[in-house]
C-alpha cells in the first residue's frame, strides 16, 4: 500500500509532466494497462499506454496547462481524489471550443488508482461550463 505522501509524489510527477507537455514522461507514472477516463470525451475511455499516448499528443497540441493548483486532496487505500483549480492557455479547442490562445481557469476532480507504485486507472471531470463561458 502506497503512502499518502508517496501517492501525492506520483501524481505530482504526473501534472509536472502534463505541464511541461511531455508525453514519454506522463506515462512513465502510468501502469502498461492503465483505465484512462476523461468523462465526455469523444475518444471514451482509453486503455493501456499507447491508446493514452494519442491522447496526450494530441491534448498537449490543443491545451497549455499554466498551473495546477491543488484545492483539496482526499486519500484512500490505493486511490486519491485531487480537487483542483486549472489555468490553462487554449491554442487549440478545449471542450470542442476553440481557444484562439485564450487563458482559461476552471475547477477540475480527478480520481487516481494505484498499483504497483504507478497510476493505474485516472478518471477525470472538468467544470465544462465555466470553460464554454470563458471561451465564447
Amino acid at each position: 500500500m502506497m503512502t499518502p505522501e508517496q501517492m501525492d509524489a506520483v501524481v505530482n510527477e504526473h501534472m509536472a509532466a502534463e505541464k511541461a507537455s511531455d508525453v514519454e514522461r506522463a506515462l512513465a507514472t502510468l501502469t502498461p494497462d492503465v483505465i484512462h477516463d476523461v468523462v465526455g470525451a469523444p475518444d471514451g475511455v482509453l486503455h493501456g499506454r499507447e491508446q493514452v499516448r494519442g491522447r496526450y499528443s494530441h491534448h498537449f497540441q490543443e491545451v497549455q496547462i499554466v498551473a495546477h493548483t491543488v484545492n483539496r486532496r482526499l486519500h484512500g487505500d490505493h486511490f486519491l481524489v485531487d480537487e483542483c483549480t486549472m489555468d490553462v492557455t487554449v491554442p487549440g479547442r478545449l471542450v470542442g471550443i476553440p481557444g484562439h490562445g485564450k487563458r482559461v481557469q476552471f475547477r477540475m476532480v480527478q480520481l487516481f488508482q494505484f498499483r504497483d507504485g504507478l497510476i493505474a486507472r485516472e478518471n477525470v471531470w472538468v467544470d465544462a461550463a465555466t470553460i464554454r463561458r470563458q471561451l465564447a
